[in-house]
C-alpha cells in the first residue's frame, strides 16, 4: 500500500506499507455539508437562546468579537462573509484569543480575517497573555485566579466565532475555552493548565475534568454578560459541517455532539505501529504537534511505536517543555522532575512522558535530530525511513495511519 502524507503546507511524504502490516487509513469521518453561508446564516438567524445575531445587537455601544488566532483551523472569514451581509463589521471590534501563542503573522491575519483584513485592521486588537490589561473576576474552585481581558469582560455585546473539536485535556475546544484561556493573563492561563496534569484531564472527556470545570467557573462569574457564540464542527477537509450559535454553553454542548459524529473514528484494533500526523496549521511547532501524539496513543499497543509527522515550521514552541523532556533519558524520572512544580508547558512534557513510558516515539520534523533525540523521541529524516525502521525490527507489526492526528480520537469498534 503506498501512502502519501501532507508535510507542510505543500508538501509530501510518501511511505509504503505492505498489505499485510496495513491495518487501514483513518480520517475524521466523511460528513455531508452544505453552502457555508447557508449553513452559518440559518444558525445566526435561529440561535439558541436568542431571537437573532440582528436581535442580540441591537444597542450595542461596544460590540467585541472573539476570534481564534491563525494556528487554529476555524474559518473565522468565511463567517466574517456571512455576517457582512447583515451588519456592518467596521461597528466591532476584533479580539483574537492568543492564549499564550505568539502573536500573528501576516499570513495569519490574512487567514483570519481573509477579504476584510484591509478594512478591519485598525479594529483588530491581538491578546497578549502578559502585556494585555486583564480585570480579576475572582477565584476558581480549583484554585486558579480568573484574569480576564478587560476588552472582553467590558463589552457590552460579546460575540465568540470559534470551533469545536477534541482537545488532550480540555476535552474539547471551542465555547467557554475562548475566554480562558484565550484571553486570559498568563497567570490564570498557567494555572489552570497545571490542572492537565490531572488523568481526569482527557480528550473526549466533560465531567470531572478539572481544566474544563476551570474554564466554566469564569463564565459562570460572567453569567450575566451578553455573550452570543457561532461555534463551528469541520469536516476533515476543514468545510463546515454544522454551526451552532447563541448561548455560549447550550451551542458547546450541541456542537460536541456534532464533533464526536466526525472526530471519534472506530478502528478494527490497536496497532503495533501508529503514524499520526499534524496537518497544517496544526503542526506549526512541536509544542502543537504534540496532540497529534497524544491523540495516536489510543490507537497503540502497549510496547508499540507512534511516529509523529509534523513539519515544525516554527520550530520547538514553548522552550520549558522541552527543557524537561531532556532533563532525563528516563522517563519515569522526567516525571518525576514534573512532579516536584509547575511552569506553563509543563502538562505538554508530562503527556509525553507518560508515553515514551510505555511505547516508542519518534518524529519526522524539519527540527534538530539531536534536539528531538534528547527529548526521548527518535528522529527520522522522512516518513518512509521510520517505517521501514519499524518493520524491520518487527516484520509482522500491524499499521494504522491517522490522517488528521491533530484531531482525530480513535477508538476500538
Amino acid at each position: 500500500m503506498i501512502i502519501n502524507i501532507k508535510y507542510g503546507k505543500e508538501g509530501v511524504q510518501r511511505i509504503e506499507v505492505p498489505d499485510r502490516n496495513y491495518i487501514g487509513t483513518f480520517y475524521p469521518k466523511d460528513v455531508v455539508c452544505g453552502d457555508p453561508d447557508e449553513t452559518i446564516c440559518e444558525s445566526v438567524d435561529s440561535p439558541i437562546g436568542h431571537h437573532s445575531l440582528s436581535k442580540f445587537l441591537e444597542g450595542g455601544k461596544d460590540i467585541v468579537f472573539i476570534v481564534n488566532d491563525g494556528t487554529r483551523p476555524t474559518p473565522t472569514a468565511r463567517v466574517l462573509d456571512a455576517l457582512s451581509k447583515k451588519m456592518d463589521l467596521r461597528k466591532a471590534r476584533y479580539l483574537v484569543a492568543t492564549g499564550t501563542h505568539r502573536g500573528m503573522t501576516p499570513e495569519e491575519y490574512g487567514f483570519v480575517f481573509g477579504r476584510h483584513y484591509e478594512s478591519l485592521k485598525d479594529r483588530i486588537i491581538v491578546h497578549d497573555a502578559k502585556m494585555s490589561e486583564c480585570i480579576s473576576l475572582g477565584m476558581s474552585k480549583n484554585g486558579t485566579p480568573m484574569e480576564v481581558n478587560r476588552i472582553a469582560v467590558e463589552a457590552d455585546r460579546l460575540v465568540i466565532i470559534t470551533s469545536v473539536e477534541p482537545h488532550y485535556f480540555a476535552g474539547y475546544t471551542g465555547g467557554r475555552k475562548s475566554f480562558l484561556p484565550g484571553v486570559a493573563s498568563f497567570r490564570t492561563i498557567e494555572a489552570n493548565h497545571r490542572l492537565a496534569m490531572k488523568n481526569e484531564a482527557q480528550s473526549l472527556i466533560l465531567k470531572g475534568n478539572p481544566v474544563h470545570e476551570d474554564m466554566m467557573d469564569a463564565l459562570e462569574v460572567v453569567k450575566d454578560k451578553a455573550i452570543f457564540s457561532i461555534q463551528m464542527v469541520l469536516d476533515r477537509h476543514q468545510h463546515i459541517y454544522r454551526v451552532a450559535s447563541g448561548s455560549l454553553n447550550p451551542a458547546f454542548d450541541r456542537a460536541v455532539e456534532w464533533a464526536n459524529e466526525v472526530f471519534s473514528v472506530p478502528i478494527p484494533e490497536k496497532a503495533d505501529v501508529v503514524i499520526s500526523v499534524a496537518p497544517y496549521p496544526m503542526d506549526v511547532d512541536l509544542y502543537q504537534s504534540q496532540k497529534a501524539l497524544d491523540n495516536g496513543k489510543w490507537a497503540l499497543k502497549d510496547g508499540g511505536r507512534i511516529i509523529v509527522i509534523s513539519k515544525c515550521r516554527e520550530g520547538i514552541g514553548h522552550a520549558t517543555f522541552l527543557t524537561q523532556l531532556s532533563s532525563s533519558r528516563d522517563p519515569k524520572q522526567v516525571l518525576e522532575n514534573l512532579g516536584r512544580e509547575y511552569r506553563l508547558g509543563y502538562h505538554k512534557a508530562a503527556k509525553m512522558a507518560e508515553i515514551a513510558i510505555w511505547a516508542d516515539i519518534c518524529a519526522v520534523t524539519d527540527l534538530d535530530p539531536e534536539i528531538i533525540r534528547a527529548a526521548n523521541i527518535t528522529p527520522f529524516p522522512t516518513a518512509a525511513d521510520a517505517v521501514a525502521d519499524a518493520l524491520g525490527k518487527n516484520p509482522d507489526a500491524k499499521v494504522i495511519v491517522l490522517m488528521d492526528g491533530s484531531v482525530t480520537i480513535p477508538r476500538i469498534e
